[in-house]
């Protein structure tokens, strides 16, 4: 699937679920915590998603991959600094908050590593690299592999070449 905007990615849409829990967090008068700390974790919960959005709009595969791994180290930030935060906790209600947003934090980075894993073994260079010659290139890419497929197909079933293309699942 393709995006055409960031807002519509599931990894921006969890993060800015993070930023907002942990909005819910810093205003909750149990919490208690330096200027510092709140300052730092807001910043550092904001990052998540600001991340994914600069690199999105960047236009290519490696500055979204370096943004990506941004967005997933503040994610570890979200979730040190409230693991830290969370041994000082003695209330239950405000315990759970925070075990939740830790976990909500995780749940950040699993879906970035996924994404980064997916573009680094990617052709794709980028929306900014997509220019007609490109593009026709990938078209008669796709043209010669249909092609490929439709003359493998009409070998017999028997033939080694349409036998291998089958074991290879190309046919």
């Amino acid at each position: 699937m393709t995006y055409q905007r960031f807002e519509d990615l599931p990894d921006w849409q969890e993060a800015a679920r993070l930023y907002g829990q942990t909005e819910d967090l810093l205003e909750n008068e149990s919490f208690q915590a330096s200027r510092g700390f709140r300052h730092q974790l807001d910043r550092a919960a904001l990052s998540v998603s600001n991340n994914v959005a600069e690199g999105f709009e960047r236009g290519t595969t490696n500055e979204l991959l370096q943004f990506i791994y941004i967005a997933r180290g503040s994610a570890g930030e979200v979730r040190s600094m409230l693991t830290v935060k969370l041994r000082r906790v003695r209330l239950p209600d405000l315990k759970s908050q925070i075990s939740n947003l830790i976990s909500l934090a995780e749940s950040c980075s699993r879906q970035l590593r996924g994404w980064a894993d997916t573009l680094q073994n990617s052709d794709i260079r980028g929306q900014r690299h997509l220019n007609q010659k490109v593009r026709r290139e990938e078209e008669q890419k796709t043209r010669a592999g249909a092609l490929q497929k439709d003359l493998l197909r009409k070998l017999p079933s028997s033939h080694p070449l349409r036998r291998d293309a089958e074991e290879r699942g190309l046919v």
